[in-house]
């Protein structure tokens, strides 16, 4: 069996895009949230951090903290950065570009809101979006690079923010315990309710299909 990589500290996430900014440059990291639920937009975010600032304790993989932990590093990761922005692509571009064009076009608008131009932009995974200025991609990029862990805890914590709205609007679902991920509960929600306008319809096509099995 193969080992797992030991979790990089702050202190080495932020050294990672020291050896990047050698020279000056402007360094951005985009992330998303959403890929993978059934309900609910996708989500990216893009983060210029402040070179000049503080390490922000604890930052890290969004993935591997609490929400409280996340909601905490939520406001610190704002004020220390030079620039932010929050980008998403709706349920109905996600069913008309797929998922991946989604991503893509909310990475872009992430990078496009941006207040100011960064001279390199890091993306989390192996895609890269079509940018107007130079761009790379970092596999498991949230666990390698501050800038693209910080997008990580916006990206994340702005996605679970729309997920309780959802949530008090559709209660019958349970959006503020899954986040819109096909639980158990979530799947047996949609078959007894049906979907909601907030329910991707190309991603409950597999469900349909094994409940249409079982019952055959």
């Amino acid at each position: 069996m193969a080992k797992t990589a030991p979790k990089k500290t702050t202190e080495e996430l932020y050294a990672w895009d020291a050896e990047k900014r050698q020279g000056g440059l402007l360094l951005c990291g985009v992330d998303e949230a959403g890929r993978g639920p059934l309900a609910g937009d996708v989500y990216a975010a893009a983060v210029i951090l402040d070179p000049s600032r503080p390490l922000v304790a604890g930052l890290n993989d969004s993935k591997k903290m609490t929400e409280k932990k996340r909601d905490a590093l939520f406001e610190e990761v704002k004020s220390a950065c030079l620039a932010y922005c929050v980008a998403s692509a709706s349920v109905e571009e996600i069913e008309t570009l797929n998922i991946l064009g989604a991503t893509m076009l909310a990475m872009q608008r992430a990078v496009a809101g941006l207040s100011m131009q960064p001279g390199l932009v890091l993306i989390d995974g192996n895609r890269l979006p079509q940018l107007s200025v130079p761009a790379e991609t970092v596999v498991k990029g949230d666990a390698t690079s501050a800038s693209i862990a910080a997008a990580s805890i916006l990206a994340k914590v702005s996605r679970d923010r729309t997920l309780y709205e959802l949530d008090e609007m559709y209660p019958q679902y349970g959006f503020a315990k899954h986040k819109g991920y096909g639980t158990k509960a979530h799947c047996e929600a949609i078959l007894q309710y049906g979907p909601c306008p907030a329910h991707r319809p190309s991603f409950l096509q597999k469900l349909y299909q094994n409940h249409e099995n079982e019952n055959n």
